[in-house]
Protein backbone atom coordinates (compact mmCIF):
# COMPACT_ATOMS: atom_id res chain seq x y z
CA UNK A 1 0.00 0.00 0.00
CA UNK A 2 1.67 3.33 -1.19
CA UNK A 3 2.81 5.56 1.82
CA UNK A 4 1.84 9.13 1.70
CA UNK A 5 3.46 12.30 2.58
CA UNK A 6 1.96 15.71 2.67
CA UNK A 7 3.67 18.69 1.07
CA UNK A 8 2.89 21.39 3.56
CA UNK A 9 4.16 23.82 0.95
CA UNK A 10 1.30 23.20 -1.19
CA UNK A 11 -1.47 21.39 0.68
CA UNK A 12 -3.27 23.12 3.73
CA UNK A 13 -2.40 26.52 2.42
CA UNK A 14 -5.84 27.21 4.58
CA UNK A 15 -3.47 28.03 7.18
CA UNK A 16 -0.42 29.70 8.54
CA UNK A 17 2.44 27.14 8.39
CA UNK A 18 3.16 26.23 11.44
CA UNK A 19 -0.33 25.19 11.37
CA UNK A 20 -0.09 22.59 8.79
CA UNK A 21 1.30 20.06 10.50
CA UNK A 22 -1.88 19.59 12.81
CA UNK A 23 -4.05 20.03 9.86
CA UNK A 24 -2.14 16.93 8.04
CA UNK A 25 -2.24 14.89 11.11
CA UNK A 26 -5.78 15.50 11.16
CA UNK A 27 -6.47 14.59 7.49
CA UNK A 28 -4.89 11.28 8.27
CA UNK A 29 -0.95 11.61 7.34
CA UNK A 30 2.30 10.24 9.18
CA UNK A 31 4.56 11.94 7.09
CA UNK A 32 5.05 15.18 5.98
CA UNK A 33 7.48 16.95 3.34
CA UNK A 34 7.77 21.04 2.24
CA UNK A 35 10.17 22.64 0.01
CA UNK A 36 12.31 25.24 3.09
CA UNK A 37 12.52 24.83 6.45
CA UNK A 38 14.76 27.83 6.72
CA UNK A 39 11.96 30.89 7.61
CA UNK A 40 11.94 28.65 10.70
CA UNK A 41 14.05 27.29 13.57
CA UNK A 42 14.99 24.07 14.03
CA UNK A 43 13.20 23.94 17.55
CA UNK A 44 9.77 25.38 15.72
CA UNK A 45 9.16 22.21 13.21
CA UNK A 46 10.76 19.76 15.61
CA UNK A 47 8.35 20.43 18.07
CA UNK A 48 5.85 20.48 15.53
CA UNK A 49 7.02 17.03 13.92
CA UNK A 50 6.60 15.70 17.88
CA UNK A 51 3.61 17.17 18.75
CA UNK A 52 1.56 15.51 16.08
CA UNK A 53 3.48 12.36 15.52
CA UNK A 54 4.73 13.12 12.20
CA UNK A 55 7.68 11.77 10.27
CA UNK A 56 9.71 14.45 8.38
CA UNK A 57 10.43 13.03 5.38
CA UNK A 58 12.29 15.48 2.28
CA UNK A 59 13.25 19.24 2.58
CA UNK A 60 15.10 21.26 -0.28
CA UNK A 61 18.56 22.80 0.38
CA UNK A 62 18.98 26.53 0.13
CA UNK A 63 17.79 27.66 -3.51
CA UNK A 64 19.11 31.28 -3.74
CA UNK A 65 16.27 34.09 -3.43
CA UNK A 66 13.47 32.69 -4.46
CA UNK A 67 11.47 35.58 -4.41
CA UNK A 68 13.20 37.33 -7.12
CA UNK A 69 13.27 34.07 -9.33
CA UNK A 70 16.30 31.80 -8.57
CA UNK A 71 15.58 27.96 -8.65
CA UNK A 72 19.17 26.96 -7.51
CA UNK A 73 22.79 27.97 -7.81
CA UNK A 74 24.44 24.95 -7.90
CA UNK A 75 25.16 25.27 -11.25
CA UNK A 76 26.24 29.06 -11.11
CA UNK A 77 30.36 29.21 -10.78
CA UNK A 78 30.31 32.54 -8.48
CA UNK A 79 27.93 31.25 -6.14
CA UNK A 80 29.81 27.91 -4.95
CA UNK A 81 31.03 29.39 -1.32
CA UNK A 82 26.73 30.33 -0.92
CA UNK A 83 26.05 26.82 -1.57
CA UNK A 84 28.54 25.63 0.73
CA UNK A 85 27.28 27.76 3.54
CA UNK A 86 23.45 26.56 2.26
CA UNK A 87 24.57 22.74 2.68
CA UNK A 88 25.89 23.50 6.37
CA UNK A 89 22.62 25.20 7.21
CA UNK A 90 20.48 21.92 5.91
CA UNK A 91 22.52 20.04 7.90
CA UNK A 92 21.46 21.60 11.22
CA UNK A 93 17.81 21.52 10.04
CA UNK A 94 18.60 17.42 9.52
CA UNK A 95 20.10 16.81 13.04
CA UNK A 96 16.40 18.32 15.11
CA UNK A 97 14.26 16.77 12.12
CA UNK A 98 15.62 13.36 12.37
CA UNK A 99 12.76 10.86 13.56
CA UNK A 100 13.94 7.62 15.09
CA UNK A 101 16.87 7.88 14.40
CA UNK A 102 16.58 8.53 10.30
CA UNK A 103 17.31 11.59 8.76
CA UNK A 104 14.90 13.24 5.75
CA UNK A 105 16.22 13.29 2.31
CA UNK A 106 17.53 16.80 0.81
CA UNK A 107 16.75 17.36 -2.54
CA UNK A 108 19.18 20.15 -4.42
CA UNK A 109 17.43 22.11 -6.98
CA UNK A 110 20.28 22.72 -9.64
CA UNK A 111 19.19 25.97 -10.97
CA UNK A 112 18.31 27.70 -14.32
CA UNK A 113 21.34 28.16 -16.50
CA UNK A 114 21.77 31.96 -17.37
CA UNK A 115 21.45 33.26 -20.82
CA UNK A 116 24.78 32.94 -22.39
CA UNK A 117 26.58 30.77 -19.92
CA UNK A 118 28.94 28.31 -20.60
CA UNK A 119 27.19 25.41 -19.99
CA UNK A 120 30.57 23.14 -19.96
CA UNK A 121 31.88 25.23 -16.81
CA UNK A 122 28.53 25.01 -15.00
CA UNK A 123 27.95 21.49 -15.78
CA UNK A 124 31.62 21.75 -14.17
CA UNK A 125 30.54 23.91 -10.93
CA UNK A 126 27.57 21.25 -10.76
CA UNK A 127 29.85 18.21 -10.32
CA UNK A 128 31.80 19.74 -7.67
CA UNK A 129 28.81 20.92 -5.61
CA UNK A 130 26.89 18.01 -5.64
CA UNK A 131 30.19 16.06 -4.88
CA UNK A 132 30.67 18.24 -1.79
CA UNK A 133 26.96 18.10 -0.76
CA UNK A 134 27.39 14.19 -0.98
CA UNK A 135 30.49 14.09 1.16
CA UNK A 136 28.80 16.29 3.81
CA UNK A 137 25.56 14.64 4.13
CA UNK A 138 26.51 11.35 3.77
CA UNK A 139 28.49 12.08 7.24
CA UNK A 140 25.09 11.91 8.45
CA UNK A 141 23.62 8.98 6.52
CA UNK A 142 21.41 11.40 4.74
CA UNK A 143 20.53 10.81 0.94
CA UNK A 144 20.78 13.72 -1.54
CA UNK A 145 18.04 13.97 -4.26
CA UNK A 146 18.60 15.82 -7.34
CA UNK A 147 15.34 16.58 -9.35
CA UNK A 148 14.64 16.99 -12.96
CA UNK A 149 11.74 19.88 -13.30
CA UNK A 150 9.90 20.64 -16.71
CA UNK A 151 11.19 23.02 -19.21
CA UNK A 152 7.12 24.74 -19.30
CA UNK A 153 7.34 25.54 -15.11
CA UNK A 154 10.55 26.67 -15.40
CA UNK A 155 11.98 27.88 -18.48
CA UNK A 156 16.29 27.71 -18.63
CA UNK A 157 15.83 24.94 -15.69
CA UNK A 158 19.33 22.96 -15.93
CA UNK A 159 18.18 19.75 -15.11
CA UNK A 160 14.70 18.57 -17.29
CA UNK A 161 14.98 14.58 -17.44
CA UNK A 162 15.63 11.54 -14.95
CA UNK A 163 18.24 10.37 -17.87
CA UNK A 164 19.97 13.27 -17.61
CA UNK A 165 19.96 13.07 -13.95
CA UNK A 166 21.43 9.46 -14.32
CA UNK A 167 23.84 11.11 -16.28
CA UNK A 168 25.51 13.52 -13.51
CA UNK A 169 24.75 11.11 -10.85
CA UNK A 170 27.71 8.71 -12.53
CA UNK A 171 29.89 11.81 -13.11
CA UNK A 172 29.00 12.63 -9.69
CA UNK A 173 30.11 9.17 -8.32
CA UNK A 174 28.42 9.47 -4.77
CA UNK A 175 26.42 6.26 -3.55
CA UNK A 176 24.26 8.58 -1.73
CA UNK A 177 23.17 11.29 -4.77
CA UNK A 178 19.39 9.87 -5.73
CA UNK A 179 17.13 11.21 -8.19
CA UNK A 180 13.77 12.82 -7.36
CA UNK A 181 10.86 11.63 -9.80
CA UNK A 182 8.29 13.56 -9.74
CA UNK A 183 5.93 12.13 -12.06
CA UNK A 184 4.23 15.73 -13.05
CA UNK A 185 7.28 16.57 -14.21
CA UNK A 186 8.25 13.88 -16.04
CA UNK A 187 4.62 13.67 -17.89
CA UNK A 188 5.09 16.94 -18.96
CA UNK A 189 8.88 16.47 -20.78
CA UNK A 190 8.44 13.04 -21.51
CA UNK A 191 5.58 10.32 -20.26
CA UNK A 192 6.32 7.20 -20.01
CA UNK A 193 6.07 7.65 -16.63
CA UNK A 194 6.74 3.85 -15.26
CA UNK A 195 8.81 2.48 -18.19
CA UNK A 196 11.02 5.54 -16.78
CA UNK A 197 10.51 4.25 -13.37
CA UNK A 198 11.46 0.63 -14.34
CA UNK A 199 14.70 1.91 -16.04
CA UNK A 200 16.31 4.08 -13.43
CA UNK A 201 14.41 2.72 -10.05
CA UNK A 202 17.77 2.13 -8.51
CA UNK A 203 18.94 5.24 -9.00
CA UNK A 204 15.34 6.67 -7.79
CA UNK A 205 15.20 7.70 -4.08
CA UNK A 206 11.83 9.51 -3.54
CA UNK A 207 8.57 10.12 -6.20
CA UNK A 208 6.01 13.38 -6.11
CA UNK A 209 3.00 13.55 -7.78
CA UNK A 210 0.51 16.29 -8.86
CA UNK A 211 -2.01 15.90 -11.84
CA UNK A 212 -1.40 17.38 -15.45
CA UNK A 213 -2.39 19.73 -16.57
CA UNK A 214 -3.07 22.47 -13.77
CA UNK A 215 -0.87 20.26 -11.46
CA UNK A 216 -3.71 19.49 -8.69
CA UNK A 217 -4.72 16.56 -7.43
CA UNK A 218 -4.95 12.93 -8.82
CA UNK A 219 -8.84 12.71 -10.68
CA UNK A 220 -8.21 16.09 -11.89
CA UNK A 221 -6.19 15.47 -14.85
CA UNK A 222 -4.81 13.13 -17.59
CA UNK A 223 -2.66 10.52 -15.89
CA UNK A 224 -4.34 7.26 -14.36
CA UNK A 225 -2.69 7.66 -11.13
CA UNK A 226 -4.64 4.04 -9.84
CA UNK A 227 -3.00 2.18 -12.53
CA UNK A 228 0.09 4.31 -11.85
CA UNK A 229 0.41 3.67 -7.98
CA UNK A 230 -0.07 0.13 -7.76
CA UNK A 231 2.26 -0.44 -10.83
CA UNK A 232 5.01 1.30 -8.42
CA UNK A 233 3.47 -0.90 -5.39
CA UNK A 234 4.30 -4.21 -7.67
CA UNK A 235 8.07 -2.86 -8.86
CA UNK A 236 9.17 -2.74 -5.09
CA UNK A 237 8.77 1.10 -4.62
CA UNK A 238 8.44 1.26 -0.73
CA UNK A 239 9.85 5.04 0.11
CA UNK A 240 7.09 7.54 0.70
CA UNK A 241 5.23 9.59 -2.44
CA UNK A 242 4.95 13.21 -1.44
CA UNK A 243 1.66 14.91 -2.59
CA UNK A 244 3.21 17.93 -4.11
CA UNK A 245 0.32 19.26 -5.66
CA UNK A 246 -2.13 22.76 -5.93
CA UNK A 247 -5.57 21.91 -4.43
CA UNK A 248 -8.47 22.46 -6.86
CA UNK A 249 -10.74 23.60 -4.13
CA UNK A 250 -9.96 22.95 -0.16
CA UNK A 251 -7.17 20.77 1.14
CA UNK A 252 -9.71 18.00 2.97
CA UNK A 253 -11.88 18.08 -0.04
CA UNK A 254 -8.64 17.51 -2.64
CA UNK A 255 -8.18 13.92 -0.89
CA UNK A 256 -11.09 12.38 -1.52
CA UNK A 257 -9.16 10.21 -4.45
CA UNK A 258 -6.86 9.27 -1.38
CA UNK A 259 -10.17 7.40 0.42
CA UNK A 260 -11.01 5.91 -3.34
CA UNK A 261 -7.98 4.54 -3.77
CA UNK A 262 -7.82 2.72 -0.23
CA UNK A 263 -11.23 0.93 -0.77
CA UNK A 264 -10.23 0.07 -4.31
CA UNK A 265 -7.45 -1.48 -2.79
CA UNK A 266 -9.86 -3.31 -0.48
CA UNK A 267 -12.64 -3.85 -2.53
Amino acid sequence: MTKFAANLTMLFQEVPFLERFAAARQAGFDAVEYMFPYPFSPEELRAQLQGHGLKQVLFNLPAGNWEAGERGIAVLPDRQEEFRQGVTRALTYVEALRNDGAPPLVNCLVGKLPAGADEGKARHVLVENLRYAAAELKKVSVTLLIEPINPHDIPGFFLRTPDQAAALIDEVGADNLKIQYDLYHQQRTEGQLLDTFRRLQDRIGHVQLADVPGRHQPGTGEINYPFVLAALDRDGYDGYVGLEYIPEGDTVASLAWMQALKEGVQA
